[in-house]
């Protein structure tokens, strides 16, 4: 089964055998472009480019041929927009998910349709990483480009398009277009007409096992895959990831400590956070759905840390060193917005900050603080999860290289409350998108099956119990901190 991972920086495939054990990787990367300040965009045929380089260069490695591929899966990063016309030519350059520049159009949405109202329809309030005000950009800004438009896509269902011909994309990328009905799992006829966006422009949604197309001739000879392989619906990065680590039932919280930090928890129903603080989106598991929160500079906050203020000092040496400070360090505390925030506070303007140093704290005690910082941030959105009806978590799938030190995985499993596990995919994204392939042709029943029978637990770190002592009683003084600042951060950015 191959899996196929369109990511801002790189096209991954990777190809897994019917055990889930990884046969081959490689990849090919792309470049970005950012032709005015907060403007972030790429050239759909690179992706394409780097996608054909990567199946030959896997089949090469795995030494075998494109024959052998029963199935593709596919997944990428999520909310970009792609406009093809009607001869599903690229009209213009895709305006990725963290271009910056829709801010009046989300308001226009808010206006529109009712902020509320919007919330309930998709379950998520208008960002501007979304895809639905990057629509309403290009016809605000860009008029002749969106007169010829007759097809809108997001990145991997470009590869499908190019991979298959067909149009087409999986509910889980779909609802982040923010032009989903949630509970319906299906474009929102509202939204669309609300927003003056044609229905048709719209290709039809399938759940993430579900095939979608052929591999054409034209793909074949590009690629070497077999001509009329079949290809998976798949799902968006974060939908695939949480399959590729196993975090597909409630009560499996999948995190991710990378640059940023992602909580994902799967649902059993379309239940919404009331006021938006939380994304909500469709699964790539049929039937299912999940909340999403993310924090902007996770792993980031101890990067920035080491290269700002101990910049000879390696990661393992400051770690290490702060084992010697005390959960809670001692009244020092570390707010992580050095990017602003998202989760739970959707605000640009945050700013980090320490908070009640004194002169007894030492380095170690700020390296703690950091790590501490971070794990209450994430504590946020695991807050948030279980206030909108998930329930009790029971299990949190670490991945990232945040979870790859024993100190910072003990006080995440500390301030969360819940047992951490790491898995043995470390190629979570390509890794569930074969799966889900592999689901699809009936390999395993389900996708539960199929991750049941692929991911194994390789650590576990569980509560300690004096660190969950002292972490309740520091997480509510952490959380008063945003709300006490949040009149000085707006004050400061006008000073700059």
């Amino acid at each position: 089964f191959l899996g196929i991972d369109t990511s801002t920086t790189s096209s991954k495939a990777l190809l897994i055998d019917s055990n889930g054990v990884v046969i081959a990787v490689a990849a090919a990367s792309h470049t970005l472009q950012t032709p005015k300040p907060l403007w972030s965009e790429q050239n759909p045929r690179e992706w394409w480019d780097a996608v054909a380089a990567s199946i030959k260069s896997v089949l090469e490695k795995a030494g075998v041929s494109g024959e052998r591929v029963v199935a593709v899966g596919l997944t990428g990063q999520m909310h970009g927009l792609i406009l093809l016309d009607e001869n599903g030519s690229v009209l213009r350059p895709a305006i990725l998910w963290n271009d910056q520049r829709t801010q009046s159009q989300c308001d226009e949405i808010h206006q529109v349709i009712g902020k509320e109202k919007f919330i309930q329809i998709t379950g998520n309030v208008a960002l501007t990483g979304f895809t639905a005000p990057k629509i309403l950009w290009v016809k605000e800004n860009e008029p002749s480009v969106y007169a010829r438009a007759k097809h809108v896509l997001l990145p991997k269902d470009y590869i499908r398009f190019c991979l298959t011909g067909e149009y087409a994309m999986d509910k889980a990328d779909g609802a982040g277009t923010v032009l989903f009905d949630l509970k319906a799992r299906d474009w929102s006829d509202e939204v669309l007409a609300a927003l003056g966006i044609p229905r048709e422009w719209m290709p039809r949604t399938f759940e993430g096992t579900a095939f979608t197309g052929k591999v054409t001739e034209e793909a074949a000879r590009l690629t070497g895959l077999k001509a009329g392989t079949p290809v998976a619906a798949g799902g968006g990065d974060q939908a695939a990831g949480a399959v590729g680590v196993g975090a597909v039932e409630p009560g499996i919280v999948g995190l991710t400590v990378g640059t940023s930090g992602v909580v994902f928890a799967t649902t059993p129903s379309a239940l919404i956070e009331p006021e938006g603080r939380l994304h909500a989106f469709c699964h790539a598991v049929p039937g299912m759905w999940h909340f999403m929160g993310v924090m902007l500079s996770a792993a980031g906050s101890l990067q920035w840390y080491r290269d700002t203020l101990a910049p000879n000092v390696s990661f393992d040496e400051l770690v290490k060193e702060a084992e010697s400070a005390p959960a809670g360090s001692e009244g020092l505390l570390f707010l992580p917005y050095l990017s602003g925030e998202r989760t739970p506070y959707p605000d640009p303007l945050a700013r980090g900050s320490f908070v009640g140093l004194t002169l007894r704290h030492t380095r170690a005690h700020m390296t703690r603080a950091v790590l501490e910082g971070v794990a209450f941030g994430l504590k946020d959105s695991f807050t948030l999860i279980q206030n909108a009806g998930l329930g009790k978590i029971t299990q949190v799938r670490a991945s990232g290289g945040g979870t790859k030190g024993a100190l910072w995985c003990q006080i995440l499993a500390s301030a969360l409350e819940a047992e951490l596990v790491t898995v043995n995919t470390s190629e979570g994204t390509a890794f569930g998108a074969a799966l889900l392939a592999g689901v699809g042709v009936g390999a395993w029943s389900d996708v539960a099956s199929a991750c049941k029978s692929t991911i194994q637990i390789t650590g576990q770190t569980l509560p300690d119990d004096a660190q969950v002592n002292s972490y309740r009683r520091s997480y509510p003084l952490y959380r008063e901190l945003y709300p006490a600042l949040k009149t000085s951060f707006e004050k400061i950015s006008q000073t700059n």
